[in-house]
């Protein structure tokens, strides 16, 4: 099992380029379902995940292939397949779940393995199948496998107004694949906002879908018999670029982050510079330049859905405010089991005290490099921060977790000056 080694202390400047972003291109590669012409997409995040949902659609018997420098990859969905997302290839990965919209729209059925993913708390997918069963789909969850299918003589599903009961980032994807074949207009009220959606949402519209209200709370549909092929680019990610402000911030000194996007890490950045760092807008990107450690003010902030700040940027923070000065408070609203970095942050040194859903931190003034495990994919990211900023030598175990959601984010991180390396 692979580990990261970091050698902590040593300021970060130079240039970073931000992949894709993983929760744009994995429901985008979903959406190839859609359509039996070829789907061409950009800018795909070198992970894990992406990986595995290509075996997953590989599995089906969509065709798929990878060409170019920049994450090129194409997809051509036959009019017949195996419309089976079986348990062996989804059980890692979360976004297994949004092959249910696409297969149900085009092809009447679907047979998809409950989820897995990170162990962050309880994340139901009864929003999914409820928007669904709206839209006129039967559905029944057995021996593990949500099974789908439209009622006989029906060949489509039909338009609905779906409010869902939470926001719901994945669902609302999958309720706005499926309705781009659906008869009718769909409204999806109560809809995630998240740039994620925006992008999924011009992809679709490039192959042939009527989307108004993306990016906001209410999404219209107009169903359409068939879509075609595009071709995409999948947008930066922002979560990846806020991990590498963070961690700029924290260690202290001076990099551009290429493709990073200002307008989809507000609360971030707003939060950033409160803290005592400079970001600003580069040519094409983000420059961020920051003192590092004490020099820096604490910050208290509370994960909502977006615009707020993301709970994906909650473990990445809390490594920041562990060594800036003066005491925060961290409070997540979103997954009830996100602070399983704090015990290996503490291991490091840090001084934090979890009441409930809610992290008391007391910024101190080093970190010392320990060994620690990986619990999830943000927790990761976390540690790999941490790391950076300790005194010594700090070995993180269970790296595979970063590995879904990071496109070689220790050689980034190399060339902008960290002294970490991979132990295999």
């Amino acid at each position: 099992m692979d580990k990261l080694l970091i050698r902590g202390g040593r300021p970060l400047r130079g240039e970073v380029d931000i992949s894709g972003a993983k929760n744009a291109a994995l429901p985008e590669m979903c959406a190839a379902l859609l359509t039996g012409e070829p789907v061409h997409l950009a800018n795909v995040p070198r992970l894990h995940d992406v990986r595995t949902m290509r075996r997953l659609l590989g599995h089906m018997g969509v065709a798929t292939e990878t060409h170019g420098e920049r994450g090129g990859m194409s997809f051509q969905a036959p009019d017949t397949l195996n419309p089976e997302a079986p348990y062996e290839l989804v059980k890692t990965m979360r976004a297994s779940v949004l092959a249910l919209g696409p297969l149900l729209a085009r092809f009447g059925r679907a047979r998809v393995s409950l989820p897995g993913g990170c162990a962050i708390g309880s994340r139901p997918v009864d929003q999914h199948i409820k928007g669904l069963q709206a839209m006129g789909a039967d559905i029944v969850v057995e021996h593990g496998y949500m099974v789908a299918s439209l009622p006989p003589g029906r060949t489509r599903l039909r338009g609905a107004r779906v409010t869902t009961d939470m926001v719901t980032v994945t669902g609302t994807e999958n309720l706005l694949m499926a309705a781009c074949l659906a008869e009718g207009e769909t409204v999806l009220e109560n809809a995630a906002q998240e740039p994620e959606i925006t992008d999924l949402a011009e992809m679709l519209i490039k192959m042939g879908a009527r989307i108004d209200g993306h990016g906001t709370s209410r999404i219209r549909i107009q169903g359409a018999a068939r879509l075609h092929g595009c071709t995409h680019e999948v947008v930066a990610d922002r979560i990846e670029a806020g991990t590498f402000l963070c961690a700029v911030a924290a260690v202290g000194g001076d990099a551009t982050l290429r493709h990073a996007r200002a307008d989809h890490l507000d609360a971030v950045i707003d939060k950033l510079r409160e803290a005592g760092a400079t970001v600003e807008p580069a040519p094409d990107g983000l420059r961020v330049a920051s003192p590092g450690g004490r020099a820096l003010k604490a910050q208290t902030f509370r994960t909502t859905e977006y615009p707020g700040f993301p709970t994906d940027m909650q473990a990445q923070f809390m490594a920041l405010n562990c060594v800036a000065a003066g005491s925060s408070m961290v409070t997540e609203t979103i997954f009830e089991n996100r602070f399983m970095h704090v015990n290996e942050l503490v291991r490091l040194g840090a001084q934090i005290h979890v009441d409930g859903r809610a992290a008391l931190i007391e910024g101190v003034p080093r970190l010392s490099g320990a060994t620690v495990m990986a619990t999830d994919l943000r927790a990761s990211a976390s540690l790999v921060i941490a790391g950076l900023v300790a005194d010594g030598e700090t070995l993180v175990d269970r790296i595979y977790h970063l590995d879904r959601g990071y496109d070689q984010m220790e050689d980034k991180l190399r060339g902008i000056g960290a002294d970490i390396e991979r132990i295999s």
